[in-house]
Formats: structure tokens, C-alpha cells, sequence
């Protein structure tokens, strides 16, 4: 029963990102996310009341309905912050979701303590609180206009997108910024959104779905869920004394806020590829440093200590990049009819690698014991190695700029046939992604009709 309580939420998450392509093409990208806070406010009744009912069912039942509400959330939350964002604050807002979750995640460890929440007779109402931050949500967002690039390029509604763009860019001009999403809405062969299987059947996005499946399934398989699903196992093999391991989760709480804050006010400055490759390289070389201290602290007594400062340096490694950056970077790879199909690959592929660690690695464990780390090692470091190789820096970039960096041979070849002195050229774009004058400046040698 508590093996299904904790991995019904797998299930849920898997099932929700499932459900996003069709969500955020009907009630579009804030819709979705307002629509979906009653499936919260279900699955907090439910758990809050399950010991007043004498019902485990209705927990294992709340933890599904959850999981559903976190699978959605995880795909549309990015989504709709990488679409209102401006390009030159677009991984700054990207990242922000993951120090939210961080800070969820240590709110939890510390209430968690036995003395606040974590009595027998407190786990319902703890379980409940969930309700909280979404009710403060459901308060809020619907004063927010939606996204500026569903209305214009889904919904063909110029002047609600005007009123967005005004809303959010207060000091900036928004006309260029409207030009380019025309000029990728005439870029799209159609402007409905593309379903699952023909975004995987499209050779022009093959590189884009491929890095999509890379870092989602890398970022599962790198063995963050199992440091987090086993932290006390580890702790407690650590030679950390019983009643003080959970006051060293809650510290690990702490590290992961810093590490995310650390990513989101550096992403800008350095670019994805640096904390996405730096992330993975730090997480599989602590991966690795677990296995040799585990293997030496029988005869070494300090390397009990290192193999908790691997733990560290794992959570810290993959709050810095690959906690946040996979999301962003799926919303930066894709134009607007293939965004939703993504982010459904993308989030599937991310619930299926969870499930799948947090099931297999108590039996890898047993095979392996303690050089079952090599693994999660040698993933982290291959993904590493194909985002450098290829995936480039999509900092400060549109989405068009990104989108022509993925073109065939033949597309760049056109592309080059376009910057020809007969063709109109645009003056230098500033930090927004818009004309400094708005305008466009043509060549006075231009001979075109």
C-alpha cells in the first residue's frame, strides 16, 4: 500500500503531461493552469479527510489527482513564462519554476520535522496544505492576460495580443515584437497545432524532438530521484546518527534553493549550454564519487563524509542546470504549433524516467550496491558530451533565430540567398527581440519591385 501511495503520483504526472497539447490548444496557456486548480482542491479534500473517513484509498486516490495536477503544471507553467517572457529574460523567468519546486520541497522537509507536522496525528493536515499555494494562485492569475503568442498566432485576436503585450512590456516597444510573431505564423505551414505523432514524424524538427527525449530522459535517469527517493538510506549508511537525519534533508532543502538561485541569476549572463553541461558533468562526477566512497568507507573512516558531500554536490549540480533549463530550452527549440506536442513528449518521457528509477533502483542496488552510482554516472556524462556537441546557445535568441539554427542544409543555403544586398535590411535588434526604431531600413541599392 505505501509502495502504491508513492508511485501513484508517477502515474498521475505521466497521465496529465499527456494531457497538455489538447489543454492548452482549448483554454489556452494561462486557462489551462486556472482550469486545472481544482483537480488541487479534490485532491486535498480527499487526503484531508481520509482519517476521519478511515480510507487509505482516498490518500493513494489524492496522490493521483495530484500527480495529474503536477503533470499539467509542469509542461504549461513553462510554456506560458517562455511565451510572455522578453528573449533577454527569458531563461531568468524560465528558470523560476524550479526554485518555486525547490522551495516547495524545503517548505515540505521542514514541516515535515516531528516538531511541527510530522506527528501521526498531523499527516492528513499536512497533506492537505496543498490547497494553500494553489488557492493564492487561483486568487492571482486570472487577473493576467494570456499568453501574447496564442492570441495572435492561435487565436488571430490583434488586439487582446496588443493588450497582453502592453500589460507585460510596459516600457518597450511592442510593434517589432508583434512582427516577429507574424513572421512566424507566416513561417508555419499551418497554424494549428501538430499532434504528438506528427511532430515525431517531421524530418525539419528531428534534431529539436531528439534533444527534447535527450535531457528530459537524462535529467529522470541521472539519478536525482534516487538520491531524493533514498536521502536517509544514504544518511544513515553515512554513519549520520538516526534522529539528526532529517535535520540534513531539510539542510539539503536549503542547498537546493541556493543552487537554484544560483543558475537563475547567472542563466542570463553564461547562457544554457554552460549550467545544463556544467549541471550534468558536476552530477556525474559525484555520482561517481559515491560509488568510491561507499566502496572505500569500510577502510577509509572520512570517505563517509565525502559520500555526503556527493549528495550535496548531486542535488547542487542538478538545481544549477538540468533541474530548470530542459523546460525552457523545449520552449525555445519549438515554433507555436509545435510547442504543446513537445512539452506532451517531453513531460511523458520525464514521468515514465521517474517512475521507472524510483521502481528499479532498489533492485539495481541490490545487483550493483554500491557501483549501481556508475550508471546514473555514465548517463549524466553522455548527455553532457550531446549538448555540447549539439544543441546550440539559445541565449537572447527568438524563436526563429532558434528555429533557423535546426534548418537543413538547404534551408541555410535559401537563408544565406536572403541576405543579399537586394534584400531589405533590419537594424540591430536591442535586448527585447524589437527594432530600435520599430521599423525596417531598405537597401537604397535595392532594384525589387
Amino acid at each position: 500500500m505505501y509502495s502504491l501511495t508513492v508511485s501513484v503520483f508517477a502515474i498521475g504526472g505521466l497521465i496529465g503531461s499527456l494531457m497538455v497539447g489538447m489543454l492548452v490548444t482549448r483554454f489556452g496557456r494561462k486557462g489551462t493552469v486556472v482550469n486545472s486548480t481544482v483537480l488541487v482542491f479534490i485532491a486535498g479534500s480527499l487526503m484531508g479527510f481520509s482519517r476521519i473517513c478511515h480510507s487509505p484509498e482516498m490518500v493513494i486516490f489524492g496522490r493521483f489527482i495530484t500527480g495529474i495536477h503536477s503533470g499539467i503544471s509542469l509542461s504549461v507553467v513553462p510554456m506560458y513564462l517562455g511565451e510572455i517572457a522578453p528573449k533577454n529574460l527569458r531563461g531568468f523567468i524560465g528558470l523560476m519554476p524550479s526554485i518555486f519546486i525547490c522551495i516547495g520541497v524545503f517548505s515540505a522537509q521542514l514541516l515535515g520535522l516531528h516538531e511541527l507536522l510530522g506527528k501521526e496525528e498531523h499527516w492528513p493536515l499536512f497533506l492537505s496544505l496543498v490547497v494553500i499555494p494553489t488557492f493564492v494562485q487561483l486568487m492571482l492569475l486570472p487577473w493576467f492576460p494570456e499568453s501574447p503568442r496564442y492570441l495572435l498566432i492561435e487565436k488571430h485576436n490583434v488586439h487582446a495580443t496588443i493588450t497582453a503585450l502592453k500589460w507585460y512590456r510596459a516600457r518597450c516597444n511592442i510593434q517589432a515584437e508583434i512582427e516577429e510573431m507574424q513572421e512566424e505564423q507566416r513561417s508555419l505551414f499551418t497554424v494549428e497545432t501538430v499532434s504528438v505523432w506528427q511532430l515525431l514524424l517531421d524530418p525539419t524538427v528531428r534534431w529539436q524532438v531528439l534533444s527534447v527525449v535527450v535531457i528530459n530522459i537524462g535529467m529522470q535517469l541521472s539519478g536525482i530521484d534516487a538520491i531524493w527517493f533514498y536521502t536517509n538510506d544514504i544518511f544513515e549508511n553515512a554513519g549520520i546518527p538516526a534522529p539528526e537525519i532529517p535535520y540534513t534533508t531539510v539542510g539539503t532543502g536549503a542547498i537546493e534553493i541556493i543552487a537554484g538561485l544560483l543558475g537563475c541569476f547567472t542563466i542570463e549572463r553564461l547562457g544554457r549550454r554552460p549550467l545544463i553541461i556544467g549541471g550534468f558533468g558536476v552530477m556525474g562526477l559525484c555520482c561517481a564519487g559515491i560509488t568510491f566512497s561507499l566502496v572505500l568507507q569500510t577502510h577509509v573512516h572520512f570517505m563517509k563524509y565525502v559520500s555526503v558531500g556527493c549528495v550535496v554536490g548531486i542535488i547542487a549540480g542538478f538545481c544549477i542546470g538540468p533541474a530548470g533549463v530542459p523546460f525552457l530550452i523545449t520552449a525555445e527549440l519549438f515554433k507555436q504549433s509545435h510547442r504543446p506536442a513537445a512539452y506532451t513528449v517531453g513531460g511523458a518521457l520525464n514521468w515514465m524516467s521517474n517512475f521507472t528509477i524510483g521502481f528499479i533502483f532498489p533492485f539495481l542496488q541490490m545487483l550493483a550496491g554500491s557501483y549501481c552510482y556508475l550508471v546514473f554516472s555514465s548517463v549524466c556524462l553522455v548527455v553532457a558530451v550531446y549538448v555540447f556537441f549539439v544543441i546550440p546557445e539559445t541565449k537572447n535568441k527568438t524563436f526563429m533565430e532558434i528555429s533557423q539554427m535546426f534548418a537543413t542544409k538547404e534551408a541555410v543555403v535559401e537563408s544565406q540567398a536572403l541576405s543579399q544586398p537586394d534584400q531589405l535590411k533590419l537594424k540591430k535588434m536591442n535586448g527585447y527581440g524589437t527594432l530600435e526604431n520599430g521599423s525596417l531600413e531598405f537597401d537604397s541599392s535595392s532594384s525589387g519591385p
